[in-house]
């Protein structure tokens, strides 16, 4: 009998997504999971399973990715003339200038907070995004000297990504990495992330003392982390590279 291959896409009510299935020799059941920004979606299988058991795990969670990804309606947008991103949990207006040469800036017009983006057209999106990692280069550093300074520890290197399953890390060597993203969340999250990551220079680990020290640096971690869990994968949604045509 012919060996049927494995999914690789899935429809959910006409919107065709990439299935990352992947085979867990630890696993003891399948997991299921909407990827950040709800871009994709995973299985997580354990070894040795036959094709018409993952199929049927898939339909009868379809309810379920279908109410899932109906929270990102109107969230998985390109970045665009006329469009609009949040700045530090503030919403702008994207204008692009028309200009081929100059800064990106933030105007007050109107009533709101508008991004005056220059260069191509094409290139509205990636200007955005150096915006944003200027913004959160410099916001985060500052943030990370203050805590560091208050616990009394420091640190090796700040670099910035487009992380997808993690805002932050620690390394041993005291090397903190962040997620860029995070300059498109309110500056309370952003405080506490950068909270976070120097509290691991104290504590490299979750447990008691290390949510002591993160609290006691920045006392609205509760919130930052609860805005995290509800609104953060709706941050990773924003796509900046140029539509397709």
């Amino acid at each position: 009998m012919e060996k049927r291959a494995r999914p690789t896409t899935i429809d959910l009510g006409g919107k065709v997504l990439p299935l990352n299935l992947k085979t867990n020799a630890r696993a003891r059941r399948m997991t299921l999971k909407i990827e950040p920004g709800g871009h994709a979606v995973s299985l997580t299988v354990p070894p040795g399973l036959a094709r018409h058991e993952v199929d049927g795990f898939l339909r009868r969670h379809h309810d379920w990715l279908l109410e899932r990804m109906a929270r990102f309606e109107g969230r998985d947008t390109h970045v665009c003339d006329g469009g609009s991103v949040s700045i530090f949990g503030i919403a702008h207006t994207i204008r692009h200038s028309g200009n081929l040469r100059g800064l990106t800036t933030i105007r007050d017009e109107g009533d709101g907070k508008v991004l005056r983006v220059s260069g191509p057209a094409e290139s509205i999106g990636r200007r955005v995004a150096d915006y944003l990692k200027k913004e959160a280069r410099r916001e985060i550093t500052e943030r990370v000297k203050v805590h560091a300074a208050a616990s009394g520890r420091s640190y090796s290197a700040i670099s910035f990504k487009d992380t997808r399953s993690r805002w932050g890390s620690c390394s041993s060597a005291g090397n903190l990495n962040f997620s860029w993203r995070i300059a498109m969340a309110p500056l309370f999250v952003v405080d506490y992330l950068a909270a976070h990551e120097v509290a691991h220079l104290s504590e490299m680990n979750h447990g008691p003392r290390f949510w002591a020290l993160c609290e006691k640096l920045c006392p609205q971690t509760p919130q930052a982390r609860q805005w995290l869990k509800n609104e953060g994968s709706f941050l990773h949604a924003v796509r900046f590279e140029a539509p397709l045509a």
